[in-house]
Parts: structure tokens; C-alpha cells; sequence
């Protein structure tokens, strides 16, 4: 064992005959070891929240859409189809038909945007996580079968197998409005995606949409789903901007992006934050470490007076500050290893305990507050603590290693 490290353990020794250095130093490895738990908790809630958002909402939405500028929709969907999906970038394509209306339930109204596919079991799968499977196959068995939003359910107080009349404006080629066309649906069951879709999503078949919307080709567009959602702005654009006739696009980034965007700005506002509040806690170390070398000029001078080198002093005080970083890396980083992958259902516990909810179906798209413990994450928070405990370090041992012996002794 080094000369260094074993001054580093007798000046510590010593600090806690001192009690106020003893209080300062052990602020800094508590605020270290807080602030590394709660930075790799709170980055764990992130990536949850990033993780729901993709396999999520993300594998019900469409990562892109086609559609035709005209009611004639898009001529010969099913070659197009085709076509596109020798593209290893795209995963599916399902054609579509929307329609956007008016629910009239007695004397209540409630928008609704019920949206015509192609009901097979081929795209059960990707909605099983938001459609049971009685609803399903209610759905499949009757044309005139609609699945609801549960906001929309529960808001005009409708159960399965309640009759609605959904009440679509019709559009001249004048582009002026004509009497309204009734549309008459049967409840099949709900649809629980969660957040504000939940309050005006619905689903039907496609040759009722296609019928109603006046649709000739049978599809008013195209859905894609992307092997990566995240390149599906570059990919819609580049078979948009080719395909042979005109089509509106849009991809999820523009209608559920600012979710991503607003995980991504948290993430960072996170990280800065608590990078900060390590870095204050660092700085306890700076003072606890100089109020130690001041009250050992004396044994300093003695040890340089005996041969102690200017270096060894240095890093025997290097490694005082280190010790109490890593202490409070330590305990804050294995309490946060354990807490993170089990936070879901200590919140959960605890929403029982209060009879609170943190997060509302209503509002998010998640009822529950996600966590996804990424090792990238935690190898980061550590090496950042640790680099700013041994800058702490830095100032009180160069400041010990320049005690002159004849005026400390003085």
C-alpha cells in the first residue's frame, strides 16, 4: 500500500475528530450518491417513456401515410402495394379510408374519426394490445360493425351492441356543403390506445368507409409501417414526392412527435440538472479537503520536513476526495440499480397507498409510470461523478503540496 494512500486514510481518520469537517465531508458523499440515484432513476423514467412510446402508440399509429388529393382515392392500390414493400425499410402497407364526423346519441355530439381497414387477422396482432379479441371478432363478423374510442364510450354512455348514427358532411365538387349523410353503426367494442386518441379514434371496415366517403378506387390512401419509426419523414417523402399521381403525406412525427420531442428536451433539462447537483455536492469536497489542509499544516510540514514528496502529499489528498466520491457513487448507483427496474410498481404501491394516480389514461398515453434501465446510462452517471470528484480534488492537494515546512512550523 502506497505512503499516499495510507496518509489519505490517517488525515481521514483525523478529519472526524473535527466534527464540522467531518458534517461538510459528509454532505459531499451523500449529495453525490443522491444525485446519482436520482439522475439514473429519472433517465430510466425517460428511456420507459420512450419505450412505451414505441412499442406502444407507435405499433397501433401509422409511421406514415398516402392519400389521394381527390375522392377518386389512390388508383390501383393493390400494385402499388406491392411494389413498395420490395423496400426492406418498410415493414407493412394497409390501405385506408377515413372519415371524419358526428356521433349523435340522443341529443348529444362527439366527433369521431373513424378510420376504413381491411379487418383480417393479418393485422390483429399490431391491435391486440388495444382491441380484446370479443370485440374483434364482433368486429369482423358484421360490415356495419364500428369499434369505438373508450373516451368516446364514455362520454355518450354507449356499451356493445348500441346503435349510433354517425351524421358526415358531404362536399360538392364546387368544394360547397350538401345536407349531411347519415351513417348508421353498430358498437362492436372499444379501442383503449390511451391519451386524447382514446377520445376520438374508431375503426370500421374499408368498403363501408370507402362506400360512404364516396371512394372509387376502394382506398382513400395507404398506412406504412416502418421497420425503423424513425425514418419514416425521410422514407413517405422519397415515395411521395415519386409516387405517379397526387397525394397528400404525413408521417407520426408530425402528428404524435412533439411526445418524442418533449421525452428527448426532459431527457436533457434531466441530465444537465443533476450533473449540477453532483457537481455541488463536488464542491463540499473542495471544502472539507481545504478546511483539512489547513488544519494539518502542521503534520504536512512534519511529513515534508521527514522526506515526503511534494507528490505524495498531493495524492494523498486526491485520494481523500476520491474515497468519499466513490462511497457516494456506490451507495447512490446499487440503491438506483435496485430501485429503477422495480419503480413501476413501488409508484403503483404507493398510488395505492394515497389513492392518487400520477398519470392518467385519460391524458397520456400510459396509465402507469414506465422505467427501462439502460447500463449506457449508468456507466455515464458514473463516470461523470467521478471525474468531478477528482477535479474537486484538485485545488486543496496542490494547495497541501505547497505548505512550506519553516512557516507552517512557525
Amino acid at each position: 500500500m502506497s505512503l499516499s494512500f495510507l496518509l489519505a486514510n490517517r488525515f481521514r481518520r483525523g478529519k472526524r475528530s473535527n466534527r464540522y469537517i467531518s458534517f461538510v465531508s459528509l454532505s459531499s458523499t451523500l449529495g453525490i450518491g443522491l444525485g446519482c440515484f436520482v439522475l439514473i432513476v429519472l433517465l430510466s423514467v425517460m428511456n420507459g417513456f420512450e419505450r412505451e412510446l414505441r412499442d406502444r402508440l407507435l405499433a397501433i399509429i401509422p409511421h406514415a401515410e398516402l392519400f389521394s388529393v381527390n375522392q377518386q382515392g389512390i388508383t390501383d392500390w393493390q400494385a402499388h402495394r406491392q411494389a413498395l414493400l420490395a423496400d426492406p425499410r418498410i415493414k407493412d402497407i394497409e390501405p385506408y379510408t377515413k372519415i371524419t364526423g358526428m356521433i349523435q346519441q340522443g341529443a348529444n355530439l362527439k366527433a369521431v374519426e373513424l378510420t376504413g381497414l381491411k379487418i383480417s387477422a393479418d393485422i390483429l396482432p399490431r391491435w391486440q394490445s388495444a382491441i380484446s379479441p370479443e370485440s374483434w371478432q364482433r368486429l369482423r363478423a358484421d360490415a356495419g360493425q364500428v369499434l369505438l374510442g373508450e373516451g368516446i364510450l364514455k362520454k355518450l354512455s354507449l356499451e356493445v351492441g348500441d346503435k349510433i348514427t354517425v351524421v358526415i358532411p358531404a362536399v360538392t365538387d364546387d368544394l360547397t356543403f350538401a345536407a349531411p349523410k347519415n351513417l348508421y353503426l353498430t358498437v362492436a367494442g372499444s379501442v383503449n390506445v390511451g391519451g386524447e386518441l382514446d377520445n376520438l379514434i374508431g375503426i370500421m371496415h374499408l368498403a363501408t368507409a370507402s362506400e360512404q366517403a364516396g371512394v372509387q378506387s376502394g382506398a382513400q390512401g395507404l398506412r406504412f409501417q416502418m421497420t425503423d419509426p424513425f425514418v419514416a419523414y425521410s422514407v413517405i417523402r422519397e415515395v411521395g414526392y415519386g409516387f405517379p399521381q397526387a397525394v397528400y403525406m404525413s408521417d407520426w412525427t408530425r402528428t404524435q412527435g412533439h411526445l418524442y420531442d418533449d421525452i428527448r428536451l426532459v431527457r436533457v433539462v434531466v441530465y444537465i440538472a443533476l450533473s449540477l447537483v453532483i457537481a455541488v455536492a463536488c464542491f463540499n469536497i473542495v471544502s472539507s479537503l481545504v478546511m483539512a489542509v489547513k488544519e494539518k499544516q502542521s503534520a504536512i510540514a512534519i511529513l515534508k520536513t521527514m522526506g515526503a514528496t511534494d507528490q505524495q502529499i498531493r495524492l494523498s489528498f486526491v485520494y481523500q476526495g476520491v474515497i468519499n466520491g466513490l462511497t457516494g457513487v456506490f451507495w447512490g448507483t446499487l440503491l438506483a440499480v435496485i430501485t429503477a427496474p422495480n419503480l413501476s410498481s413501488i409508484v403503483s404501491t404507493i398510488e395505492g397507498w394515497l389513492g392518487v394516480q400520477v398519470l392518467s389514461g385519460d391524458i397520456y398515453f400510459i396509465d402507469f409510470l414506465p422505467s427501462n434501465l439502460q447500463v449506457a446510462d449508468v456507466v455515464i452517471t458514473v463516470c461523470v461523478a467521478i471525474l468531478l470528484s477528482v477535479l474537486a480534488t484538485l485545488y486543496p492537494a496542490h494547495k497541501a503540496a505547497n505548505v512550506q515546512p519553516a512557516r507552517a512550523l512557525h
